[in-house]
């Protein structure tokens, strides 16, 4: 599993992405699942590589995905999905990915964390099929946190986690017992009502914004790479091994790095966030 790669913005990223491959192949799992804000349409030497993995693989649509224009029909065709919301099952367990950009008000402009009425159904639908425990996928979060720069959340997230309670409580051998986001690029668990939500940190860096720029490379890096002094980038890409046992318990794998340039907290960012951010996904072992 890997997350928010964001390889438009990296001067790197085709190390990282292949590195993750590369360590994939190795590791052979059962399948790999990247979180959200992967690449733009364009990047289409970066979908090779992701398609040189021969076993299944699954994409979640996050927010950058429809970057420069693109349309979400032609982010769904350059990644063969046929649909940006959808469930499949493996290994004893229902796996569901969510799209969190609907519209909530035509009027709103920016990105969108929301989830509209005919996925809401569908996810009540789908919920009701399952005939296994439910893993559950999203780019956002079905949480909402009040972060440095935004808040992070699917805007009605207490509507979808009711409904997954809900479900719990009259399906207990089939509950949702674990729910993955992308999109906040934090190493971060919580436990809510029996349900496990965690978030997998960015492939690449963490995002400061105006506030906290710092040029950490070449300045042809930053010529070239206009975000890069936005972020607090990771030397080495981060990604995770997630194993998950009918027993009763979810193995998240370790992975450390390190801050390129000075941490954002050497450069003020609010001290309240140190629980969030770190350059590294931390090994942990959690029970359901």
């Amino acid at each position: 599993m890997c997350s928010d790669v964001h390889i438009p913005t990296m001067h790197d990223s085709k190390f990282r992405i292949t590195t993750f491959m590369d360590a994939m192949k190795e590791t052979n799992p059962d399948f790999i699942i990247e979180l959200g804000d992967f690449a733009e349409i364009s990047d289409t030497d970066y979908f090779k590589i992701w398609n040189s993995f021969h076993w299944d693989k699954f994409h979640v649509i996050g927010n950058h995905e429809t970057d420069g224009g693109h349309t979400l029909a032609q982010a769904l065709a350059v990644r063969k999905m046929k649909n940006s919301f959808y469930s499949f099952d493996k290994c004893g367990f229902h796996f569901v990915v969510l799209d969190g950009n609907d519209k909530k008000d035509d009027n709103v402009k920016g990105y969108r964390q929301f989830i509209g009425k005919p996925q809401i159904e569908w996810l009540e639908d789908d919920l009701a099929k399952a005939v296994y425990p439910v893993i559950i996928f999203s780019h956002q979060g079905l949480v909402t946190y009040q972060g440095a720069e935004a808040d992070y959340g699917i805007e009605n997230g207490d509507q979808v986690r009711k409904i997954i309670e809900d479900h719990n409580t009259e399906n207990p051998p089939k509950r949702v017992i674990a729910c993955f986001n992308g999109h906040t690029h934090w190493d971060y668990v919580e436990k809510i009502n029996e349900i496990w939500y965690i978030h997998i940190n960015s492939m690449a860096y963490n995002w400061l914004g105006d506030s906290y720029t710092k040029i950490r490379y070449s300045k042809e890096v930053d010529q070239n790479f206009k975000w890069i002094k936005y972020t607090a980038p990771y030397k080495d890409p981060l990604f995770t091994t997630v194993v998950i046992s009918t027993k009763g318990w979810i193995k998240i794998s370790g992975k450390k790095s390190e801050w390129v340039g000075p941490s954002p907290f050497e450069l003020g960012y609010p001290e309240r966030m140190k629980k969030y951010i770190r350059p590294a996904i931390t090994q942990r072992t959690l029970k359901f």
